[in-house]
């Protein structure tokens, strides 16, 4: 075989013979480096086409979900002074344990017997209350008797109006008869003078008839002063009647006034007693605030004032709490940018501080020390240009560390779409927002066209959710 044609020149039976062919064959070397390039060519090729989790890394803190499991502190609702200290920091307590005591520094409360006292004045004004209610029936009752007093009078008074009227019709009739009983007389007379100059009568007739004639004329006087006497009765009678209106008018009002100033006396009595009812309630409420207590169950992190006999003002916290058992949730912090592509429910992986992991961001199910969690809460309102979203445990998956506590670093990723490896360095190149996936899970758009089915199921496959 030719020299030229030969395959592995340098094994040609002639190549001894000539030095030009240690010169121009290939080095063992060149041919290992070709063939590892050629073979990390072709694994980063297919590499390419392995399925890549698309995600949204973010930090923060750990926090809880409820806002009653977060720190809080536990105010004094008076101004006091520290009497004495019932517990420790670091100290569990129960929802109710007296936490500190503190006694009274304002004057208007250190009588020890403050309530009782009070209590008395409340009892002295309900007692006054009900006399003066009796007081205002009492005045009921009298002006109750004096309209019937007035009606009484007044019938009284209409009686002797018409009995005065009934003298003046007989003193009336009385008159007319005394002036019958004139004229007969008078004409009597006129005939006995006659006679008595024709000398048909004597001188003791004519005399006779002249003293009846006086007694005529005198009863006939009489008669008119009686008539008119019961004419004055009946005026004054009639004054009388009208006068009694407003005798008994001023009466009643003056019962009425005296009626509706114990009605006022009553009201204002009414409002005091509410008054020190509510300020008997305050005093017994404040009694209760000497002690302060532990608002849930929790442990005592740290006391804010030290030492016995120092002043607290009204509202001024006294000591830091951590309720015990509390919801732990993720406060992850998410540029603006990444927001529209999570929604609630949405899975995340999560890294905490302090506790060994090996993360693959792309692929989940192969790393190791991460916990599942799924988003909670997503803010409306950014803060200092990012967004706040909340993230618990998710139901299924390996429990929290029981050690976490509130306050640690927390490290999340947010998973998305699954695209090939090689488009995921074509976003990133290109600088191009992972894929929007919707609420339906369904993949909305970009390269590879990946249905929620087939999401769901590389989910499951990876090993870092369940089916639903």
């Amino acid at each position: 075989m030719p020299f030229a044609e030969h395959p592995y020149p340098e094994t040609h039976p002639d190549a001894g013979r000539f030095t030009a062919f240690a010169r121009v064959r290939t080095p063992q070397a060149g041919r290992t480096l070709a063939r590892w390039v050629g073979g990390l060519g072709l694994g980063l090729f297919l590499a390419g086409f392995l399925p890549w989790t698309q995600n949204i890394r973010s930090t923060g803190t750990l926090t809880t979900l409820r806002p009653q499991d977060r720190p809080q502190t536990v105010p004094s609702t008076i101004a006091g002074r520290i009497k004495s200290w019932r517990v420790q920091e670091g100290q569990l307590v129960q929802k109710g344990d007296t936490l500190a005591e503190i006694v009274e520094i304002k004057d208007k409360y250190f009588d020890p017997e403050l309530l009782a006292r009070t209590r008395e004045q409340l009892e002295a004004k309900i007692s006054g209350l009900r006399e003066n209610a009796a007081k205002t029936r009492a005045l009921g009752g009298q002006q109750d008797a004096l309209r019937a007093a007035l009606q009484a009078s007044l019938s009284k008074a209409r009686n002797k109006v018409r009995q005065a009227d009934l003298k003046v019709l007989s003193d009336r009739a009385d008159l007319v008869a005394a002036r019958a009983d004139f004229a007969i007389a008078e004409r009597q007379q006129e005939r006995q003078e006659t006679l008595y100059k024709q000398g048909l009568k004597s001188l003791t007739e004519l005399e006779q008839r002249r003293l009846k004639f006086q007694e005529s004329t005198a009863k006939l006087q009489a008669v008119q002063n009686k008539l008119a006497a019961s004419r004055q009765d009946s005026l004054n009678a009639r004054i009388e009647l009208q006068s009694l209106d407003a005798e008994y008018a001023d009466k009643l009002a003056k019962s009425e006034s005296d009626r509706r100033s114990a009605t006022g006396y009553q009201f204002d009595t009414e409002g005091q007693i509410a008054k020190m009812r509510n300020e008997l309630a305050n005093l017994s409420i404040r009694a209760g605030y000497y002690f302060i207590t532990a608002p849930q169950t929790g442990y005592v992190v740290r006391a804010l004032k030290e030492g016995q006999g120092e002043i607290v003002k009204e509202g001024e916290d006294l000591v830091t709490m951590m309720p015990a058992n509390p919801q732990l949730a993720a406060e992850l912090y998410v540029k603006p940018m990444d927001i529209p592509l999570l929604r609630v429910g949405r899975r995340v992986r999560l890294q905490f501080d302090g506790w060994p992991a090996l993360v693959f961001t792309g692929w989940p199910g192969s790393s190791f020390g991460t916990f599942g969690g799924i988003v909670q809460v997503i803010d409306n309102i950014g803060s200092q240009g990012q967004y706040r979203i909340l993230v618990t445990h998710e139901p299924g998956t390996e429990p929290w560390p029981a050690p976490l506590r509130v306050g640690s670093g927390v490290y999340g990723w947010a998973l998305l779409d699954n695209v090939p490896v090689w488009y995921e360095l074509w976003r990133q190149i290109n600088g191009f927002p992972p894929n929007y996936v919707g609420d339906a899970g369904t993949y909305a758009g970009g390269a590879g066209g990946k249905g929620g089915k087939k999401e769901a199921k590389t989910a499951k496959a990876d090993g870092y959710g369940t089916e639903e």
